[in-house]
């Protein structure tokens, strides 16, 4: 059963966090395929998520100046 937590707040901004994910993942040397991506280790998905966040953190500090 799908988690109600899991739906996006902006479902507009879908595309570009798609766009985000593999500009990120190409960044850290992680080859993403269109579609299914489910055959990475959790170590890969780690360095791509982890890296999504730190950069949005950054983002955000910066729109906080």
């Amino acid at each position: 059963m799908a988690n109600s937590n899991n739906r996006k707040l902006v479902p507009e901004a879908m595309t570009a966090l798609d766009k985000f994910k593999y500009e990120v993942a190409s960044e850290v040397g992680v080859n993403l395929k269109d579609g299914y991506n489910g055959d990475i280790s959790a170590k890969d998905a780690g360095k791509i998520g982890g890296q999504m966040v730190k950069k949005m953190i950054e983002q955000a500090e910066r729109n906080m100046k």
